[in-house]
């Protein structure tokens, strides 16, 4: 049964949902209990390791260099991305509880395509610290001030806030009567507004610009300095230097590939997969948003001596704990 309300504003009337139907992983509905516990163990891996980077960074006077502050705001954007999300998976999963009231929608889907532009901007910006380090390493930190990566963070923090602005409200102007089951367990904006019944030309084309501007620009960008830092790497004299220099781009790679990947994914499965089974399109809309906060962690810690260190004085202040 949809459940709908009246709305009369400016000689424009149109029905609304007052909630969504949010949806799981199609087909495995008997198995939720199950998955309970292991989604629940990844929330735990992503808040949790993302959680010891900032806090390993943020003691570590080692760590204070711009390359690390940039990783602290990969992680900040991660957990954002993960507590987003949170929320809505485990009602569905733990409480089978799968109603999201509109507003709580559109709010809910402000912040995920929020935190996902900045985790693209600070990718750009985790690029370019790359390549200063590697083309002029004895001028890194006359370039890459602390006053430079603040000013950096800001730039991406607003552009995100002000692109993602408009989305919600382009969706609050849409008329909903049909159907109020949406494919996913959180809200998107691609989702939510083919529920519409009316045309959605203004937000598709505002959410085209939106990804040029931001993910179509940013991916651009980090592909345009790696071009410019094997260039740099090749001019190195010898093989050992060469080596040692990509060495310091390899955890930045995975993390472009692990953000990267499953975005190209969703969007090829969208726009060509409209044959493809709904359980493909959850899978890869899921991978999209979980995988990123779980991954970045492990790869920086196999990559971190320190946050290995932090992480193994929390297991063994616990085992004493626990002991006591």
């Amino acid at each position: 049964m949809v459940t709908s309300r009246w709305h009369h504003a400016d000689n424009y009337s149109h029905f609304q949902h007052l909630y969504f139907v949010l949806t799981g992983i199609p087909g495995l509905e008997q198995k939720y209990y199950w998955m309970a516990f292991p989604l629940g163990a990844i929330y735990v891996v992503a808040l949790f390791g993302n959680s010891i980077i900032i806090s390993t960074i943020k003691s570590e006077s080692s760590l204070r260099i711009p390359m690390y502050y940039f990783l602290c705001m990969l992680a900040l954007a991660d957990m954002g991305l993960a507590l987003c999300t949170l929320p809505s998976m485990l009602g569905i999963f733990w409480f089978n509880y799968k109603s999201i009231a509109f507003d709580a929608c559109l709010v809910q889907m402000y912040f995920i395509h929020t935190f996902s532009a900045i985790e693209s901007g600070v990718l750009v910006a985790m690029a370019f610290d790359r390549g200063v380090a590697i083309w002029s390493p004895l001028r890194y930190s006359v370039i890459l001030t602390n006053g430079v990566v603040c000013k950096t963070g800001l730039v991406i923090l607003s552009r995100a806030v002000c692109v993602v602005f408009p989305v919600p409200f382009l969706i609050k102007r849409l008329p909903f009567y049909h159907s109020n089951i949406l494919s996913h367990s959180f809200c998107l904006h691609q989702d939510v507004m083919h529920l519409a019944c009316a045309s959605t030309y203004v937000n598709s084309l505002y959410g085209l610009i939106a990804v040029i501007f931001t993910k179509g620009s940013d991916s651009l960008s980090i592909l345009l300095s790696y071009v410019f830092i094997l260039q740099t790497v090749m001019a190195i004299a010898s093989r050992e230097g060469q080596l040692k220099a990509l060495n310091t781009c390899v955890s930045h790679i995975c993390a472009v590939l692990i953000f990267y990947v499953p975005l190209i994914g969703v969007s090829v499965i969208h726009r060509f997969g409209k044959h493809l089974s709904p359980l493909t399109h959850v899978l890869m809309a899921n991978a999209y948003l979980l995988v990123p906060p779980v991954l970045n962690p492990i790869v920086y810690t196999v990559k971190t001596k320190e946050i290995r260190r932090k992480i193994i004085q929390i297991f063994v202040q616990t085992k004493i704990t626990a002991e006591g």
